[in-house]
């Protein structure tokens, strides 16, 4: 039934899609080129991002900030309207996708509460000075962003950092800094990361605003019961690595079960890679027994954000009985309600929605390393480039899959399909894997043997660093 539903998903895009990305990339191009230099071309990219927004509360200060800015009158003021018509369209796509897909798998989805005003953080020097930078960036153009640029923002990101109310827009700030530095003078990239850095963008100016952050700050509610793991999706970078946790909780009291999510992280240095990444989040050992050893979780009094997400204390949990994430799927997903999105976070690339697949027709391309379900109906694609190597998943057990749990992604124009575990008959017996299975150490005696082999690294660095301390 499900690859019946997904047909539809993936039948067409919703209406007006693709015209309010082409007048995001339109701003996009200006902020590549900066604000300084805007010709003709240019500037009416800026006219048609307030003329999309003209009928909303937001029309009249876009029209006057595409105004000022084409005429050379920059201010923080005016990019922050920008940047908001520009939030507010990738908004509008994430609503219209999230709701088409929402209608085609018949999934019911929590309605947005507006949570309580909190104070705003009284800082107005720090946030000032988050905002000049910000518009520095805006004038120069990413293409002239050069080192002397990246390090104006460091005084201000260690001020921020040290105030506990700040550290949202610290850390937003300090990872666009980093990659900004890492790719100085930018002018000498060929290809630049303009959306991802126009979203940081964006995204910092509007929590700089007087009141900004008051505003992000999610409402929570605390929660007991059952948590039964669906998957993890493992997310690394050279610096950290997070593990989010897909799962379905069924709340003490008798109320329906509910899609949620929970997250842990890590630093990380970029030579600690594949298995040895669990061994950074140590910490957590109910959490890494329960994915290993595909437990239930009795958890108490978890904050709840209003987004879906629980914060996760580990003494908090338990692990209990066994359960299979497949057969959870199959009995609870399709009923449990989804959460709300926060409105600062509806952006299409936010869309991650797990889903069982089952009945279908696995093809895998002449590299290796593409590998696509045919639905009965329709083609989906499935994104094997996420597969973490921390885990036993490879595109080769996807390809010989019959059985797949998953998260709906939309990405680059299209729907796509990132595994989190999957069914598999090999050498004639039904087999699963899961990207949690190693999160107590690898199970295939291959890997064991080249872990035992290359030393635990974690284990080194952190004798290091235990050295250096005591000096």
């Amino acid at each position: 039934m499900l690859g019946v539903q997904l047909t539809e998903l993936l039948d067409g895009m919703p209406a007006g899609v693709e015209e309010a990305l082409d007048l995001v990339a339109g701003f996009d191009d200006a902020l590549t080129h900066g604000f300084a230099r805007l010709g003709e071309e240019r500037g009416t990219a800026l006219a048609a991002l307030a003329g999309s927004v003209a009928a909303t509360p937001l029309g009249e200060r876009v029209r006057e900030a595409s105004g000022k800015v084409a005429a050379g009158s920059v201010s923080d003021e005016h990019l922050a309207a920008l940047a908001g018509a520009r939030t507010a369209l990738f908004g509008a796509v994430h609503d219209a996708l999230l709701a088409r897909f929402d209608t085609a798998l018949g999934r019911a989805r929590a309605p947005w509460e507006e949570p309580p005003e909190a104070a705003a953080p009284a800082a107005e020097n720090l946030l000032g000075g988050c905002r000049s930078w910000l518009l520095e960036l805006a004038v120069t153009g990413w293409r002239g962003v050069d080192h002397d640029l990246v390090s104006a923002a460091d005084q201000t990101v260690e001020a921020l950092l040290a105030e506990p109310g700040l550290r949202r827009l610290a850390v937003l700030l300090d990872g666009l800094a980093a990659e900004l530095r890492a790719s100085s003078p930018v002018a000498t990239m060929e290809r630049l990361p303009v959306r991802r850095w126009a979203d940081l963008w964006s995204r910092a100016l509007l929590l700089a605003r007087p009141g900004g952050l008051s505003g992000a700050v999610p409402s929570a509610e605390t929660v007991s019961g059952r948590l039964l793991v669906l998957g993890a999706d493992v997310h690394e970078h050279g610096t950290a690595v997070q593990v989010q946790v897909h799962g379905v909780l069924e709340p003490a009291g008798g109320e329906p079960p509910r899609l949620v999510r929970t997250a842990v992280t890590s630093a990380k240095v970029d030579t600690i890679v594949g298995p040895a990444l669990w061994r950074l989040l140590g910490g957590h050992p109910v959490l890494l027994t329960a994915l290993a050893e595909r437990r239930a979780l009795d958890v108490t009094d978890l904050p709840l954000l209003g987004g879906g997400d629980l914060v996760w204390h580990d003494d908090r949990a338990r692990a209990g009985e066994p359960a299979d994430p497949f057969t959870t799927a199959r009995l609870l997903l399709g009923g449990a309600l989804a959460p709300a999105v926060p409105p600062l976070e509806r952006h299409p690339v936010r869309i991650a929605e797990p889903v069982l697949v089952e009945g279908y027709t696995a093809t895998a391309g002449d590299d290796g390393a593409t590998v696509t379900f045919d639905l009965g109906g329709g083609t989906l694609a499935v994104d094997v480039d996420r597969l973490p190597a921390c885990g036993p998943l490879t595109p080769e057990l996807v390809a010989a899959s019959s059985a797949c749990l998953g998260l709906v992604r939309w990405d680059g124009g299209r729907w796509t399909l990132q595994p989190l575990a999957v069914q598999a008959t090999v050498k004639r017996k039904t087999v699963a894997a899961h990207t949690g299975d190693w999160a107590l150490g690898p199970t295939d005696p291959k890997v064991v043997k080249a872990e035992a082999k290359a030393g635990d690294a974690v284990a080194v660095l952190r004798e290091r660093a235990g050295r250096l301390l005591r000096r």
